[in-house]
C-alpha cells in the first residue's frame, strides 16, 4: 500500500492538475508576448525599410531635377548663342552698309553699328557668367535677359529698318 493517505493523493493530483493549468496559461502568454514582440519589431523594421526606399527615391527626384535645371541652362546658353552669332552676321551687314550711307549720316550710323555690337557682346558675356546657383535666381534671370534680348533685337530691326527708310528715300528722288 501505498505510505499517503488516499486524500492526500488526491490533493497532490489536484495541485498538479492546476500547476499544469498556470503553467499552460504562462506559456501562452508568453508565447503570444513574444509574437506580439515580434510582430512589432518586424513591422518597425518594414518602416525604417519603406522610410529608406523614400529617402533614396526623393534623392534621385532631386538629382533628375538638377540635371533637368542644368540641361535647361546649356540649351538656353545654345540657343542665345545662335542669336548672337546671328546680330554679328547683321552688323558685318550693317559696317558693309556704312559706305553707302550720306557723309552727314555715316558717323551716326557708325555709332549705332558700335553700341549694337557691343550690347550684343555685353549679352555675350552675361549669359556666358551665369552661374547655376539655383532655379528662383534662374528663373529672374531668364525673365531678365529675355526683356534684354528683346531690346535689343528691336534696336537691330530699327536700325535695319532706318537704314532700308534710307534707301527707299534716295530711290524716289
Amino acid at each position: 500500500m501505498s505510505p499517503f493517505p488516499v486524500s492526500h493523493l488526491c490533493f497532490i493530483k489536484i495541485n498538479l492538475t492546476l500547476n499544469l493549468k498556470k503553467m499552460k496559461k504562462s506559456i501562452l502568454m508568453l508565447a503570444a508576448s513574444s509574437a506580439l514582440l515580434f510582430t512589432y519589431c518586424q513591422s518597425s523594421a518594414e518602416k525604417v525599410e519603406e522610410k529608406h526606399e523614400d529617402v533614396v527615391e526623393e534623392q534621385k527626384d532631386v538629382q533628375k531635377a538638377q540635371e533637368d535645371y542644368l540641361e535647361e541652362i546649356e540649351k538656353y546658353k545654345t540657343e542665345n548663342n545662335d542669336r548672337f552669332t546671328e546680330n554679328e552676321k547683321r552688323i558685318g551687314e550693317f559696317r558693309a552698309r556704312a559706305d553707302q550711307e550720306k557723309k552727314e549720316t555715316r558717323a551716326e550710323y557708325n555709332k549705332r553699328v558700335d553700341d549694337l555690337e557691343t550690347r550684343n557682346n555685353n549679352m555675350r558675356t552675361r549669359m556666358n557668367d551665369y552661374k547655376a546657383d539655383n532655379k528662383d535666381n534662374w528663373q529672374s534671370f531668364k525673365e531678365e535677359f529675355n526683356h534684354d534680348m528683346d531690346e535689343l533685337g528691336k534696336a537691330f530691326s530699327e536700325l535695319g529698318n532706318n537704314n532700308v527708310k534710307d534707301k527707299t528715300k534716295e530711290d524716289h528722288k
